[in-house]
């Protein structure tokens, strides 16, 4: 990541239109070293404030922080522990504290360096600080690449639920390094790919297809050209949803929660300390799937299809030892309900999903109870 990239339009992965301005998505690898160039073309010249996960490389860091003051941009560095149970108000404090004490200005430029609880987090911050400070993107999780990072939605957990208190805040630009997930655990880099196979599921076959073709020599090779083309068409995928649906007012952007009503619960209920995130949306989608095919929406083989992707990419297809009552529970705190009824996305078919409200709940509980003896 030492030498420079030149930027060109290969780079630009996607380009996303909002209310509150269009911003850039960059994919590549190495391209990290042009952060200023990419800084100065979005017009941000004040003091910069990097806030990045205390998991990443030392070195990843590092180079960052030294490419920023190598061209002018004073650079205050915070690192935490940026884990999922730190997600809360307590930890906004931290950095809160942080800023102040550094006299952060209105024209200063927060940035986020690590997986998607950093865009969170960080992003809740920058949205909320002096009403708003100019925020920069820089997912080092194949999850947040393709999903998180994308979109403009921060948040912050409370102990009654995921997400519970954030706002739509756009950066004004992504930056996405594939050579910033070599350093990924292996579990962390299969959970990634959850998302990226949840976005073929519910709006693109041809995506699907892809993947399905990666997933049978599937060998973590992230610098391949069809693994990067895979990310990109994620990328592009959740970019042309966003620019349709800012703030999730109409059906398009809810379906991107495909698997998330049962894997947030999961989470929730695990205390975020058994499941990552993306392999509680493997087991949500498992869920989902089995309430389509028992709605009648669904052949049997397309849950096979799913399961059988799903598992290639080293991603659960079940789970055990949890109640299925307790589960049910804690989707009710779930932001996609509306007067008292979850709306459900369920499977219409390969590439194509809708959005069901009035699913029962004895059914639900048979899906769910199903997945949780699924072991094949």
């Amino acid at each position: 990541m030492n030498g420079k990239h030149p930027m060109n339009n290969e780079t630009i992965a996607a380009t996303v239109n909002t209310s509150q301005g269009d911003y850039r998505i960059l994919v590549g690898s190495g391209i990290i070293g042009n952060i200023t160039d990419e800084l100065v073309k979005c017009n941000l010249t004040g003091r910069v404030f990097l806030v990045a996960d205390r998991a990443l490389p030392e070195s990843s860091i590092r180079t960052l922080r030294q490419k920023l003051g190598a061209n002018d941009y004073q650079t205050e560095l915070l690192v935490l522990d940026l884990v999922e149970s730190n997600k809360n108000m307590d930890t906004a404090k931290t950095i809160y504290s942080w800023l102040s004490q550094n006299f952060a200005e209105r024209r200063d430029i927060i940035i986020s360096m690590g997986g998607g609880v950093a865009g969170d987090l960080v992003g809740f911050v920058a949205a909320t600080w002096l009403r708003g400070v100019p925020f920069i993107q820089i997912p080092t999780t194949l999850a947040s690449m393709v999903d998180a990072s994308i979109g403009g939605k921060v948040a912050i957990n409370l102990p009654d639920g995921k997400n519970l208190v954030g706002a739509f805040y756009q950066p004004k630009l992504v930056i996405q390094d594939i050579e910033l997930l070599s350093s990924l655990p292996k579990r962390e880099l299969n959970s990634g790919w959850a998302e990226v196979i949840k976005h073929g599921l519910i709006l693109d076959r041809e995506l699907f297809y892809q993947l399905e073709h990666i997933g049978n020599s599937y060998k973590n090779e992230l610098t391949s050209k069809r693994m990067i083309s895979a990310i990109r068409y994620s990328v592009k995928i959740k970019s042309d949803v966003v620019s349709a649906d800012e703030y999730e007012t109409g059906d398009t952007r809810i379906l991107l929660n495909y698997g998330h009503t049962i894997g947030h619960a999961l989470e929730k209920i695990t205390k975020y300390k058994k499941f990552l995130h993306g392999e509680a949306v493997a087991i949500g989608m498992m869920v989902a799937a089995r309430i389509s095919y028992r709605i009648g929406m669904i052949e049997l083989g397309v849950i096979q299809r799913q399961q059988a992707i799903l598992q290639q990419f080293n991603l659960p297809v079940y789970f055990e030892k949890i109640d299925v009552n307790s589960l049910i529970e804690a989707t009710r705190s779930d932001k996609k309900t509306m007067e008292g009824s979850i709306n459900w996305v369920l499977l219409t078919g390969i590439g194509t999903s809708t959005i069901q409200s009035d699913v029962p709940t004895s059914l639900v509980a048979e899906a769910i109870e199903e997945t949780k003896h699924q072991r094949n």
